[in-house]
């Protein structure tokens, strides 16, 4: 049961990280050219999407990688990542000309189907199922079952 239960796990993390990815890929990419078009139209929306693209490279980063202080890291900006959408999701709802241009959180994300609200969600559900104790106590059990 712990051999599926802990495929399954990798699976779903492999999948969140992919996402995370991909977000990190549009995100940044899509503030980079903005920025450099078009700043002057929307400089708060488009510095608010690089934004979010570093914090959604650094999560990605975070994810992949071992140990305490990556899953720290991942905690953090993971719960950023979900401030800032529901923060400038509300703020792009409240006064909408505030953002000339939507950002990649504005109106919760719903330019990239919101994701945005939901990934940050999912990212803490995983990482608290893979915190570092669980993760070692289940190492030991297997080594104990050898």
């Amino acid at each position: 049961m712990s051999n599926t239960t802990s495929t399954r796990a990798v699976g779903v993390g492999r999948v969140l990280i992919a996402v995370y990815a991909i977000l990190a890929l549009a995100a940044t990419a899509r503030s980079l050219v903005q920025i450099l078009e078009k700043f002057d139209e929307a400089p708060v929306a488009y510095v608010l999407s690089a934004v979010a693209g570093v914090i959604y490279i650094v999560a990605t980063i975070a994810l992949i990688k071992r140990g305490t202080l990556w899953y720290r890291i991942a905690w953090v900006t993971i719960s950023v990542e979900l401030l800032g959408v529901l923060v400038v999701g509300t703020l792009s709802l409240v006064d909408p000309q505030l953002f000339a241009h939507p950002s990649v959180w504005s109106y919760y994300g719903a330019g990239y189907v919101f994701i945005p609200l939901v990934l940050p969600i999912l990212g803490m559900l995983w990482l608290y199922r893979r915190r570092p104790s669980r993760e070692a106590d289940a190492a030991n059990a297997t080594v104990g079952q050898a």
